[in-house]
């Protein structure tokens, strides 16, 4: 079998699976099996491919037929133009949050102490370090699993930044920075769960069959862990340091009642590339 065949052969089965970007994925996953590039599918499609390759890649195209995310099968993610790896036990990072990071990157500076709650992959946290200069970095999430990933992103990156497991603040009350004594931080983000516990059944199934419910959960009203993380922010922050928190497009107004309710000041909410309220960011005076 060709290269070209193998591809339409992945093309039709997705498509008759209701995936829907079936050529982009049948041509991702080609090129993960065969470790080639975009090109080959133009110059080199009448190129053959052995029986293992084609034994794979009918193997990914059955699973990615059920719906089991693209992510997870190549096992990465692209996010602020650097290759995450993912898995089940980490959230899949999306265009969205780059937003988020983008938004941060608008008022950090170099030397900055920066608390990443509910880190996951530790996309945030490390696209942060990685775009900055001598900055601390301080990754918090509750699944073990998700932080052996954050720590093998960090180690391929060679970035060097400190994962504890825990609930939100919860771990930081038995760490001691190795850079300082201060333990107050310039920098609170957050991309928590906020999916309103009976929304998740309505998501499309990638999501709702396959990313950790424990990453989506907000909760009865989405809104649990913005409450938390609110109520205790102010006790990690110094004077002058700032919050930012990834929210859903319909609970801007909620979280920043939120903020309000604590005395943050210079609350702003910013929009996604689609127009919708995405990220809510404070001063904590």
């Amino acid at each position: 079998m060709t290269y070209r065949e193998l591809y339409e052969y992945g093309v039709k089965c997705l498509e008759k699976a209701d995936i829907a970007e079936a050529e982009i994925d049948a041509r991702l996953l080609l090129e993960y099996i065969c470790r080639t590039d975009r090109n080959t599918l133009l110059v080199h499609g009448d190129r053959k491919v052995s029986g293992i390759e084609e034994s794979l890649y009918r193997d990914n195209v059955e699973k990615r037929s059920r719906h089991i995310p693209l992510q997870y099968l190549i096992g990465e993610q692209e996010f602020m133009g650097i290759r995450f790896h993912v898995n089940e036990s980490t959230l899949i990072p999306r265009q969205d949050t780059e937003i988020l990071v983008e938004e941060v990157m608008r008022y950090m500076g170099d030397g900055m102490r920066i608390l990443d709650l509910c880190t996951g992959s530790g996309c945030i946290l490390l696209s942060l370090l990685k775009y900055s200069n001598e900055c601390e970095g301080i990754g918090i999430d509750i699944s073990g699993d998700a932080l052996r990933t954050a720590r093998e992103n960090a180690d391929d990156l060679g970035i060097d930044a400190v994962f504890l497991e825990g609930s939100l603040y919860e771990p930081l009350a038995g760490y001691r920075s190795s850079r300082t004594s201060d333990s107050l931080y310039d920098i609170i983000v957050s991309n928590p769960p906020y999916i309103a516990s009976a929304q998740i059944e309505t998501l499309m199934p990638e999501v709702r069959d396959f990313e950790p419910r424990i990453a989506l959960d907000g909760g009865e009203d989405g809104l649990r862990f913005y409450r938390a993380i609110i109520a205790d922010a102010p006790l990690y922050m110094r004077r002058g340091a700032m919050i930012f928190l990834e929210t859903g497009y319909d609970q801007a107004a909620a979280v920043r009642g939120l903020l309000e309710d604590r005395g943050f000041s210079d609350i702003k909410i910013i929009k996604d590339y689609s127009g919708n309220d995405r990220v809510a960011l404070a001063v904590w005076q």
